[in-house]
């Protein structure tokens, strides 16, 4: 048995457009999540999703979390597809 204790999440995060509001620009924000147990899966339907009518973009990122402490690393980025907000805003 493996004394890291870091576990893998591989996720898929959808956008949907927003219109401009109250002097807010449009915009995307985070429409759906859904997590998986590979990147490919990740990948794939981030692929998937981008090709909907209603989706704006999707990513597909995996983070490490550490169970003992509860931190999470920054994301690591597999695949940004369409219309997906900067890093600095995720």
């Amino acid at each position: 048995m493996s004394d890291d204790t870091s576990k893998t999440h591989y996720i898929c995060q959808t956008y949907i457009e927003t219109k401009s509001t109250k002097g807010a620009p449009a915009g995307v924000k985070i429409d759906k999540q859904f997590q998986y147990t590979t990147a490919e899966e990740a990948e794939s339907r981030a692929e998937r999703a981008s090709q909907s009518p209603d989706c704006a973009g999707a990513d597909a990122y995996m983070i490490v979390e550490d169970p003992s402490s509860g931190e999470i690393s920054p994301p690591t980025f597999l695949a940004r597809i369409g219309n997906v907000p900067e890093f600095d805003d995720f």
